[in-house]
């Protein structure tokens, strides 16, 4: 069983959640990146996305787009992840997931970045812009090197995306529950309810719902409905914020309350 496999097991060991946090590589810097991981696990985060930074990030709002920009802006760039992951899993076990978009794997070489990734110790990746039915590419470089491959499900998906996810995808299913892009937002929809258990009915994997989840009660009423949440932009938007020492205390503490709401 593999690193994030086992994580997931044990966190929904007698019911519990996951909590998955996520964070852009290179935001300000990658020192920066590399301190707030270990925040990020001392604060109790079970699973990390790590954003890679991208151009053009079409599917997401304000936040994550302005941490992408001062990112790439700093110089970050694949290679320079991949050997940030190495320096970190030397120390930690924690599953990290790559998340970004095709554009920069493609130009990295699907063969030469799964060899890569894996041998860095990425856990897995998901890809917002490669639907499972176009991954036919991909996924034989993917399970070559043994990297779980994560795909995404929206409000909008039906019956037939879902069974494609079910049979490609690997790791546990990105729910998406709001339209849109990404972004902190002040409710919940009153139907993610029905949606999520249509999906989990249907799903062979856990089901992490995420997009607009930003507090500890928006997490705990989501994570009753699905096996774990993933929360992004509200803690992106601490790097607008605070620096150093203060960047990093804010990053365990929020990711805390995050997780207590959770268990």
């Amino acid at each position: 069983m593999d690193r994030l496999a086992s994580r997931l097991t044990a966190c929904m060991k007698n019911g519990g959640k996951a909590l998955v946090t996520f964070i852009t590589a290179g935001d300000p810097d990658l020192a920066t990146t590399e301190a707030a991981l270990a925040a990020l696990e001392q604060g109790g985060a079970d699973i990390i996305e790590l954003g890679v930074p991208f151009s053009d990030p079409m599917a997401d709002g304000p936040t994550i787009q302005l941490s992408s920009e001062r990112a790439l802006a700093s110089g970050t760039n694949l290679e320079k992840i991949l050997e940030l992951v190495a320096r970190v899993r030397a120390r930690s076990a924690i599953p990290i997931i790559l998340m970004g978009y095709l554009n920069p794997v493609h130009a990295y070489g699907y063969g030469r970045f799964a060899r890569d990734a894996a041998q860095a110790g990425v856990d897995g990746v998901l890809l917002v812009d490669l639907p499972p039915e176009e991954s036919t590419e991909f996924l034989p470089h993917a399970r070559r090197h043994g990297l779980n491959v994560i795909f995404l499900l929206t409000p909008t998906s039906d019956d037939q995306r879902v069974a494609a996810v079910n049979r490609l995808g690997c790791g546990f299913i990105y729910y998406v529950t709001v339209t849109g892009v990404t972004g902190a937002r002040q409710t919940v929809s009153t139907s993610l309810a029905d949606e999520l258990a249509r999906v989990r009915s249907a799903a062979r994997l856990p089901v992490m719902a995420g997009f607009g989840i930003s507090t500890a009660d928006q997490a705990r009423s989501v994570g009753a409905l699905a096996d774990g949440v993933v929360v992004g932009s509200a803690l992106v938007k601490l790097f607008e914020s605070h620096t150093g020492h203060e960047l990093l205390d804010e990053l365990k503490n929020r990711t805390a309350e995050l997780k207590q709401a959770l268990i």
